[in-house]
């Protein structure tokens, strides 16, 4: 594979087509269907849908096979197969026909999702999530690099390939649509098409992050997440404040009260010990060396205000590899919504009736999420004080995922794939958000390796106001995606995908740095 004309031909490919599809993605609202419970009606999520799926048919790739699925009650999802390439000249037809009567079970599966998070607040006069804007090297809106671009980036790295006759193994691309629910219709789509997916031996997600835009960043854990609406009540209307305060508690003190049981509101730090894991020493090294190379980035991509510090461990020194640790192994809470209270220009003397949160509980990768779930309903609903009405309506509760060792040959090829297309060497650390499809996979192929990257970066702000993809990391993302495609090809020629290859050379490299 020659290095320069991928780097050219997806560069040029970005320009000439991706770009301009993206900021057509970027202009529908198809929000996530816990953002919008009628996103059936509305028919966002359709537009995508057929936006993605037309570009992919226009796409010159012998063989593919490109359809929209819909199983009942369900989200859609774009399927992708792709066949097998020798490489050898003006036989991509011959190869179709060859692999659709040979099928080969082994396969690459790239994934991605194309439902958005809703709009927030806070967005600059000249943006907004509808409103694709490109300024400089940046296309800002809603969902370009969360994860627009996940579709178009997988079939240019396999175009890139085929452009130079550069064989690659069998490939399965799925689009998802309900990601930012918690991909809560996925299992059943994985379910129902298993027969066509078959059994991966490389899983490729570009729907994560980068400490920066230097260089290949691969993650190697994912938090999980539980979470849902904690409602306080103690009154059936609302009463004069003068009147009833004193008397009555204040539903909002009441639910202080109750979270402080869960995290200590001084620190931050989470009180219940089942909610911690521990680290693994391979994990720890990592949050070393990515501090070491990021430094005050970890915190500086914030839009921090004048004079606010980040969360350091009280009473410890100021180690930043910490605050790697605490954003990736550690538990969190956020308080991301909230109900029964006015505005306040319409909040008059009123000692209100209840108030609801919405939290979100960030849980270490190998923490079981159901068991997650259940200490914090035991811990906030036991004894509620003064007898207030008390509910948690749990509306997420997940695993996390932690990265099985890496072979020999995808470190050498994420490694070789970054130098040639950034001038320096990946780099590995965990994320604190969740992408639910990983632990899943990981249950159903075991013997599968990964290589979970994205473009997300510093101050790219995914889920915020100002959310924008870098273009220039889209572009070496996609290039070296299509490096560690045509590696795996050869790799499964000398057997080293196979699951037994897999085990034997993990256990070989125990130590290192593990998985992407």
């Amino acid at each position: 594979m020659d290095a320069s004309k991928v780097d050219r031909y997806v560069g040029q490919k970005w320009d000439d087509e991706i770009v301009p599809q993206l900021v057509e993605y970027i202009r529908i609202p198809n929000k996530s269907p816990m953002f919008d419970a009628d996103w059936v009606q509305h028919g966002y999520m359709d537009d995508a849908v057929k936006l993605m799926e037309s570009w992919a048919k226009s796409q010159s790739i012998p063989g593919m096979q490109v359809e929209v699925v819909r199983l009942e009650g369900r989200t859609p999802l774009i399927f992708l197969d792709i066949p097998a390439f020798t490489g050898m000249p003006d036989h991509g037809a011959a190869d179709a026909s060859a692999s659709a009567q040979t099928r080969d079970e082994d396969c690459v599966l790239l994934y991605g999702h194309l439902d958005k998070q809703p709009e927030m607040t806070g967005w600059d006069d000249d943006l907004g999530p509808w409103k694709p804007v490109i300024k400089g090297d940046k296309l800002y809106g809603r969902g370009g690099a969360d994860d627009g671009y996940a579709i178009f980036g997988s079939l240019a790295a396999i175009l890139a390939l085929q452009e130079q006759q550069v064989p690659h193994s069998r490939c399965v691309i799925l689009i998802e649509a309900c990601e930012e629910s918690g991909s809560y219709d996925l299992p059943a789509y994985v379910d129902h098409l298993a027969d066509r997916i078959g059994q991966p031996s490389l899983v490729v997600c570009l729907d994560s992050g980068c400490g920066n835009y230097d260089q290949l960043w691969c993650t190697t854990s994912l938090r999980g997440l539980a979470g849902g609406n904690f409602t306080v009540k103690v009154l059936s209307e609302g009463v004069h404040s003068g009147d009833a305060s004193g008397v009555v508690p204040s539903s909002f003190r009441l639910l202080r009260q109750l979270l402080s049981r869960l995290e200590d509101e001084t620190s931050g730090k989470i009180l219940i010990e089942g909610l911690y894991v521990d680290v693994p020493e391979e994990r720890l090294e990592q949050a070393r060396q990515a501090a070491k190379v990021l430094g005050t980035a970890i915190y500086d991509k914030f839009p921090f205000l004048p004079g606010m510090k980040p969360m350091f461990n009280q009473g410890a020194a100021e180690d930043l590899s910490e605050l790697v640790l605490n954003r990736t192994w550690r538990p969190a809470l956020s308080v991301t919504g909230v109900d029964g209270m006015p505005s306040l220009a319409s909040a008059g003397n009123v000692l209100r009736p209840h108030t609801s949160v919405k939290l979100s509980l960030r849980l270490p990768p190998t923490l079981d999420g159901k068991r997650a779930g259940e200490l914090l309903k035991e811990v906030l609903l036991r004894d509620p004080p003064n007898g207030a009405q008390v509910t948690l309506e749990l509306e997420k509760s997940s695993s996390g995922w932690n990265a099985p060792a890496m072979s020999s040959w995808l470190s050498r090829a994420i490694d070789t794939s970054s130098r040639e297309f950034f001038g320096q060497p990946a780099m590995y650390m965990g994320e604190g958000g969740s992408i639910p499809f990983m632990g899943m996979l990981g249950e159903k192929f075991p013997g599968a390796q990964f290589m979970i990257t994205g473009v997300l970066g510093p101050h790219s702000n995914a889920h915020g106001p100002n959310e924008f993809l870098h273009i220039p990391m889209g572009k070496r993302v996609t290039a070296c995606v299509a490096r560690v495609v045509a590696e795996h090809h050869q790799a499964s020629q000398r057997g080293e995908t196979t699951g037994a290859a897999v085990a034997a050379d993990s256990g070989d490299r125990h130590g290192d740095h593990g998985c992407c």
